[in-house]
């Protein structure tokens, strides 16, 4: 059960480029936004689309991977976990960020 502990798995479609930046170090990092649907029928039987944005960012081979092969609207699924920092905007208010970092990648949608 220890591998269950901060597991998140989705399925969605790319909302932005990925972003990839090379650190000083060499090592990558990709970040992009992945959305998620859920439709359901409200209280008038009519059929309502639920989407939900989520932060990802992934890092070394993974981030060259998402540069290489993966663009915007393409579908996707990854396994990773959630994470939360914070940081400081230039107003100096403090803001908080959910992201989940991606451990596996699997490319959908064939071409």
């Amino acid at each position: 059960m220890s591998t269950l502990r901060n597991k998140v798995q989705l399925i969605g479609n790319l909302g932005n480029q990925p972003e990839v930046i090379t650190l000083e170090s060499g090592k990558k990092l990709a970040k992009f936004t992945m959305a998620t649907n859920e439709n359901y029928k409200n209280a008038n039987g009519e059929k309502v689309t639920d989407t939900q944005w989520h932060n990802i960012i992934a890092w070394g081979n993974t981030a060259e991977i998402i540069e290489k092969y993966v663009n915007k609207g393409e579908e996707v699924a990854i396994e990773g976990k959630l994470t939360s920092r914070s940081y400081d905007d230039k107003d100096g208010n403090k803001r908080y960020i959910t992201e989940i970092v991606v451990n596996e990648l699997l490319m959908l949608g064939g071409k």
